[in-house]
């Protein structure tokens, strides 16, 4: 086979491209592991939380999930880490909520009033439970045909 030399200079900037895009895309992406205290959250539904998902107040980066587990009341046991920097409330609410449709899932934080801070490996006991779109849709339905009686 004969080799043509626009054919090999065009492969080579594809090549630089794509290295280029990779470049940016990992300066851009927070992977290292958040260095912080552990606190646990129970849930009755995980929702499709995985290890490594984002923990978040206001929507910036706090901590991470650790670890996932069924405990022995069959509740979704969450440990998460978070940065040592950021004091949580004892009356702190957490929630997983989704990145839109098609994004993963994280878990929102919303610190409480509560003078009295979070210790090491503390559990959160305010929650909300994740909601699929199959039970929002069903609610909505079902309030929709209650008031049309």
């Amino acid at each position: 086979m004969k080799k043509r030399p626009l054919e090999t200079v065009l492969g080579f900037a594809v090549l630089v491209v794509a290295i280029g895009f990779m470049v940016v895309a990992s300066s851009k992406i927070e992977v290292k592991a958040i260095e912080g205290y552990p606190v646990n959250i129970v849930f009755q539904q995980a929702g499709g939380l995985e290890n490594g998902s984002d923990v978040r107040i206001s929507g910036l980066k706090v901590g991470t999930v650790t670890d996932r587990y069924l405990d022995e009341d069959f509740n979704a046991r969450v440990k998460v880490v978070v940065k040592s920097d950021v004091k949580l409330p004892e009356d702190t609410l957490a929630e997983i909520m989704g990145d839109g449709l098609m994004g993963g899932k994280f878990v929102n934080l919303v610190p409480g009033k509560s003078r009295k801070m979070l210790e090491e490996n503390a559990t959160i006991t305010k929650v909300k439970d994740f909601k699929t779109l199959e039970d929002s849709v069903s609610e909505i339905i079902f309030l929709a045909t209650k008031d049309s009686k």
